[in-house]
């Protein structure tokens, strides 16, 4: 069987017929004269093959039918009237969603944040959130599986075909396990570091920083020994701690406590091998230790205000950290 549509005035009118229980008062609030309305319900009542009124010369009540529907109606006329209201907050970007991946760095503080935030900032914007590296950014991209992600990679090296907002840059810092002899070590030598087995993330998930830290070997006149290779890099430092080798991670990591596991930032080295914020002062041939930038990219002309929302909010909150 085929169904009617009926329009929202037609509903309307049912509800103030509903309401008012008399047809004369119902036209009245409705601005119109009685016989159309009377007709209209006539009509919704064929349309629907459903009676909603008992009618007498002295009373008109609602049917069982008619009390079932009543709920349903009003608060299908309600959601309608906020249409308009509503189309023009996904139009402002105040209402919608975004499909936000994000690499493990920036889950440690400052996505917390930000997603804490922008929720009171936007809350009829959803934030669809998933874990994933750089690699498998980049396949939800090209799958249309995503609006934006948060990527790590060398300064300069962001994904050329991504429209992007830089959003923050750390140095590496060595992870190593506090039983390691060079732990306790006032000062790091940089050769007897680069000596040590090496545990990395595959270079798959950010070539370019997996790049600078074998130049960083290649410099010292190195070739590193990977001992294993791990994918996150809370699973890093546990090898860490496993005794498999040392690490280089992003500062940022430091906000993973894993205990017997140690930091020691640029600092820990000489000051051929600390990287300096004055470079001027760098020591002719002194290798710097590699940073890693973080980025929010985007497919370039995506037509999504909620993710132009999102990106003016990164944008701001950036400019503070």
């Amino acid at each position: 069987m085929k169904e009617t549509l009926i329009d929202v005035r037609a509903w309307r009118q049912f509800v103030a017929v509903a309401e008012e229980l008399h047809f004369g008062r119902a036209a009245i609030r409705l601005h119109m004269t009685q016989p159309p309305l009377t007709q209209a319900i006539a009509q919704m009542e064929r349309s629907l093959g459903v009676v909603l009124f008992d009618r007498t010369r002295r009373r008109v009540a609602l049917t069982p039918a008619g009390e079932a529907l009543l709920p349903d109606v009003r608060d299908f006329l309600e959601r309608a009237q906020a249409l308009p209201v509503r189309a023009r907050a996904a139009a402002a970007g105040e209402v919608g969603r975004v499909r936000l991946a994000f690499v493990s760095t920036i889950g440690f503080e400052r996505l917390p944040e930000w997603v804490r935030d922008f929720r009171v900032l936007c809350p009829q914007v959803a934030l669809e959130l998933v874990e994933a590296t750089g690699d498998v950014q980049r396949a939800l991209f090209a799958r249309g599986e995503l609006d934006a992600g948060l990527v790590l990679h060398s300064p300069g090296a962001a994904p050329p075909e991504l429209a992007r907002l830089a959003v923050g840059e750390e140095p590496l810092v060595l992870a190593l396990a506090e039983r390691h002899p060079l732990a306790q070590a006032p000062r790091l030598d940089l050769a007897q570091v680069l000596a040590e087995p090496l545990v990395i993330f595959p270079r798959r998930i950010v070539p370019s920083l997996h790049d600078a830290i074998f130049a960083l070997y290649h410099a010292a006149g190195r070739v590193p020994v990977v001992a294993q290779e791990a994918i996150q890099m809370q699973t890093i430092v546990n090898l860490v701690w496993g005794g498999l080798g040392v690490a280089w991670v992003p500062e940022s990591v430091t906000q993973f406590r894993r205990e017997g596991v140690v930091y020691r930032a640029a600092d820990a080295f000489g000051s051929a091998a600390a990287k300096v914020k004055n470079k001027a002062a760098k020591p002719a041939g002194a290798p710097l230790l590699p940073v890693c930038e973080t980025s929010l990219v985007w497919p370039a002309g995506l037509n999504n205000p909620a993710l132009a929302r999102f990106v003016d909010f990164v944008r701001e909150r950036s400019k503070t950290a």
